[in-house]
C-alpha cells in the first residue's frame, strides 16, 4: 500500500511541476491561456489531441465492453481513422478560418458564418451541457482507479477530490500549455498501461493464443456479433463508429486544439498517427476477454480491469497500471475543465456582459470558471451512477450534432442559420428522448446519436435548399477565405470568379 499511495504522489506532484513551469512560459494574455496563441508544435499537438480523445471510456470503458458484449468495440479501430480524417480534413479548414478571423470558440466560427445570435447560444449551450457529464465520468473513473491503486488507503470521494485540486490548479496557472504538456506524459502513461495490462493479464490463461481457445470452449458468443446479450450486432458496430469519433471530434476541446495548431502542415500527419495509435486497444481487448475466463459475473463491469490487476498482478505493477489509466481520465479532464472555462469566459461573459473586459479580467473569470464547473462535475461524481461508456455515448451524442452545421459552414455557401438552429434544436430532442425513453430506446439497433445525426442533416439541406441567405456580405467573406485556403492547400480547387468578385467590390 505504501508503494501505491507513493506511485499516486508522483502521478499527483509531476502535473503540478508541468503547470507552474508551463506557467513561466505564458504571455499573461487570453489568446496563450485559451489557445497558447496559436503556437503549439508538433509533439505536443498529437499528444494533448490524443491524450484528450482517449478517455476513461477508453481504459476502463472499453475493456467493460469487451467483457459484456463481445467484440463490437472493435469498431475503436475505425472510429479511431474517422477522428484522424475529420481531424485532418475539417480540423484544418477550422483552423485557417480561426487564424484568419480570430476565433476561440465554436461559437465565434458558426455564429459568425450563421451571422444568428441565438444559434450561437445554441452551440455554447450544448456544448456546456453535453461536456459535463462526460467530465464527470473521468473524475469517477480516476478516482476510482486513485482509491484502488492505493489499495484503498485514499476513498472514492478524497481521490475525486484530488483530482479535482490537482486539476484545477495547474489550469490555473498555465491554461492550456500546461494541459497540453502533461498530457505528453498521460498519453505514453495511457499506450504503455492499455497495452502492457491486457499482455500481462492475459498470460494467466495461456497468452493470447491460450485466451481465445478458452473463450471459443466456454463462451464463444463473445466471439461473434451481436455478443453475448445478443444488443451489439452491426447497427450498434456503426453507431458506435460514429457517435464516438464524431462526438468527441465535436467537443470544446477538440475545437480548441485546431485552433492552437502552428501550421497547417500537422494536420496532414493526424490519420496516420492516432491510427497507429489505436493498436493499444488490442490490450482493452485481451482484458476484456480474460476477465471473461477469470471473473465471470462481475457486477460492475467498469471495475474488470482494476479487480484483475489487483487479484492477478503484483501490487506495485498493478498501481502503476491504474496511474496510467488515472491519466487517461485526468488528460481528458483537465482538457475538457479548461474548454468549459473558455466557453463561459469567451462565449458569455465577454461577448454579452463584458465585451470590453479587459485581458486580466477575461483571465480571471475563465480561472474561477475552472473552479464552479469541476465542483459540478465532483458533485455529479459522487451522486450520478452509471457505467462509464453508457454516460459517455449520451454525451457524445449531444455534441455529436454541430458537425453538420460545421460541415455547412467550412464548405457550403448556401447553409442557412434557419436550418442550421432546427437541424440542431430537432437532433438534441431526439437524442434525448431516444436516450432516456426506454420504449423508444435504439430503434433498428441504432443509437439515439445516429438517429439524431441523420434527421439533423435531412433538415439542413432541405432548409437551406427552400430559404435564401440575404446577408450576401458574410456569404462574400467567407467564400473569399475558403479560396484563400485552396490557394494554400488546394489549387486545383480555387475559383478565378471569387477573386474577380472581391476585386469588384
Amino acid at each position: 500500500m505504501t508503494i501505491g499511495v507513493l506511485i499516486i504522489a508522483a502521478f499527483m506532484i509531476i502535473p503540478l511541476v508541468v503547470g507552474f513551469f508551463a506557467a513561466t512560459k505564458s504571455t499573461k494574455t487570453s489568446e496563450d491561456f485559451f489557445i497558447q496563441g496559436r503556437g503549439m508544435g508538433a509533439i505536443a499537438v498529437f499528444f494533448t489531441v490524443a491524450a484528450t480523445w482517449w478517455s476513461s471510456f477508453a481504459f476502463l470503458g472499453s475493456n467493460a465492453t469487451f467483457y459484456t458484449n463481445g467484440p463490437v468495440y472493435l469498431t475503436a479501430l475505425a472510429w479511431n481513422l474517422l477522428f484522424g480524417f475529420m481531424y485532418y480534413w475539417v480540423g484544418k479548414r477550422v483552423w485557417f478560418l480561426g487564424k484568419r478571423f480570430n476565433y476561440i470558440t465554436a461559437s465565434d466560427l458558426l455564429g459568425d458564418f450563421y451571422n444568428n445570435e441565438k444559434l450561437r447560444m445554441i452551440v455554447a449551450g450544448i456544448l456546456l451541457v453535453f461536456t459535463i457529464p462526460y467530465l464527470q465520468i473521468q473524475l469517477t473513473g480516476g478516482a476510482y482507479l486513485i482509491e484502488v491503486a492505493s489499495g484503498g488507503v485514499i476513498p472514492f470521494w478524497l481521490a475525486a477530490l484530488m483530482f479535482y485540486f490537482i486539476i484545477v490548479t495547474y489550469v490555473w496557472v498555465g491554461g492550456i500549455r500546461a494541459v497540453a504538456w502533461t498530457d505528453i506524459i498521460y498519453g505514453a502513461l495511457l499506450f504503455f498501461g492499455m497495452m502492457y495490462a491486457g499482455y500481462y493479464i492475459s498470460q494467466h490463461v495461456g497468452g493470447p493464443s491460450g485466451l481465445f481457445e478458452g473463450l471459443l470452449a466456454t463462451s464463444p458468443e463473445h466471439l461473434t456479433l451481436p455478443g453475448p446479450q445478443g444488443e451489439m450486432g452491426y447497427p450498434m458496430w456503426f453507431s458506435l463508429f460514429a457517435v464516438t469519433a464524431i462526438g468527441a471530434f465535436m467537443g470544446p476541446q477538440i475545437w480548441l486544439r485546431m485552433y492552437s495548431v502552428k501550421s497547417g502542415k500537422l494536420f496532414n500527419l493526424m490519420p496516420f498517427l492516432l491510427g497507429f495509435a489505436a493498436i493499444a486497444y488490442m490490450g482493452s481487448l485481451l482484458a476484456g476477454f480474460t476477465g471473461v475466463l477469470l471473473e465471470p459475473g462481475l457486477a460492475n463491469p467498469d471495475q474488470i480491469l482494476p479487480v484483475m490487476l489487483m487479484e492477478y498482478a503484483p501490487f506495485a505493477l498493478a498501481s502503476l497500471i491504474l496511474a496510467a489509466g488515472a491519466a487517461a481520465a485526468m488528460s481528458t479532464a483537465n482538457s475538457q475543465i479548461h474548454a468549459i472555462s473558455t466557453i463561459v469566459t469567451m462565449d458569455i461573459y465577454k461577448r454579452y456582459q463584458n465585451p470590453k473586459a479587459s485581458q486580466e479580467s477575461i483571465i480571471k473569470v475563465g480561472r474561477w470558471s475552472l473552479i464552479v464547473f469541476s465542483l459540478i462535475a465532483y458533485v455529479m461524481a459522487l451522486v450520478v451512477p452509471g457505467v462509464l461508456v453508457t454516460i459517455g455515448i449520451a454525451a457524445l451524442a449531444g455534441t455529436a450534432q454541430l458537425l453538420v452545421p460545421t460541415i455547412g459552414a467550412i464548405s457550403w455557401r448556401r447553409a442557412h442559420p434557419t436550418a442550421a438552429i432546427w437541424g440542431l434544436v430537432v437532433s438534441i430532442a431526439v437524442v434525448l428522448l431516444f436516450t432516456f425513453v426506454p420504449v423508444l430506446k435504439n430503434p433498428l439497433g441504432f443509437h439515439a446519436g445516429v438517429w439524431g445525426l441523420l434527421i439533423n442533416t435531412v433538415l439542413f439541406i432541405g432548409i437551406s435548399l427552400m430559404l435564401k441567405r440575404t446577408d450576401k456580405e458574410v456569404v462574400s467573406r467567407f467564400d473569399t477565405a475558403r479560396n484563400e485556403y485552396n490557394k494554400l492547400y488546394h489549387p486545383e480547387l480555387v475559383d478565378d470568379e471569387i477573386d474577380t468578385k472581391r476585386e469588384a467590390l
